[in-house]
């Protein structure tokens, strides 16, 4: 895996990685090509997903409470892809995720459960040049995770109850912020790039024209590799990084 530009854990540094994340396939899109190389590496992976994705789909026909059913199975699929079978579905509403104390406290839970040495989340930044990238529940999911790495987490008098159930405070050294319009590092995937289509093939309720979206999943990888200075014909995906050390 090279990680270009920007100081960041290297392989040898690294036992374990959590990834919190909005809805089923966010990981995929923003990240799945990094996990699919953590995990090459030995990495030991678990995915936090927050809603199950109710208010996704195109078909009329699949009742809301079916279609999260659908998606859990879906993104456990994809995360076997590349290499991930430790997945925890936090089960909230999908649209109605609001940042706060306790989506801090089932995050904080989940960090000092897995003891992860880096956190992948999404951006907490509204970006209104990459609306997608915004929905209100990544930046609430991105908030709230940012704030139970720092502080939440490491401090024992945060959440007293965590303590007396047995969840030991625990500090993440890294944050690698997917989807932010300034990242600082970069990973090339490019012996990635097609497990990486394979999960989100793996979300086909998502999915009304399969085709496109991999052509667009693989010109908006490129373009990262280009802007990182790789080869011509490369993938990449890019990172904000933040040292919570």
């Amino acid at each position: 895996m090279a990680l270009r530009v920007g100081r960041v854990l290297s392989h040898d540094e690294i036992e374990r990685a959590l990834v919190i994340t909005a809805h089923p396939d966010d990981v995929d899109f923003g990240g799945g090509g990094t996990v699919a190389s953590l995990t090459d590496a030995g990495v030991s992976v678990t995915y936090c997903v927050v809603t199950d994705g109710q208010a996704g789909g195109f078909d009329d026909s699949i009742p809301r409470a079916q279609m999260a059913s659908i998606r859990r199975e879906e993104q456990t699929r994809a995360a076997a892809v590349v290499g991930v079978t430790d997945l925890e579905f936090l089960g909230l509403m999908d649209g109605s995720v609001e940042s706060g104390l306790d989506l801090r406290h089932a995050l904080s839970r989940v960090i000092r459960m897995v003891r992860p040495q880096v956190v992948l989340t999404q951006s907490p930044e509204l970006n209104l040049l990459r609306i997608y990238a915004s929905h209100p529940d990544h930046l609430a999911v991105a908030q709230s995770a940012i704030a139970a790495v720092y502080p939440d987490a490491r401090n024992p008098y945060a959440f007293p109850e965590l303590l007396t159930s047995g969840f030991e405070p625990w500090s993440v050294d890294e944050v690698w912020v997917m989807g932010h319009h300034q990242p600082d590092a970069h990973v090339d995937i490019t012996n990635q790039i097609d497990r990486k289509i394979e999960a989100l093939l793996c979300h086909a309720s998502q999915h009304p024209d399969p085709d496109r979206m991999v052509e667009r999943v693989r010109a908006w990888n490129a373009a990262i590799a280009a802007d990182a200075g790789l080869a011509e014909g490369s993938f990449a995906e890019g990172f904000l990084v933040v040292d919570t050390r």
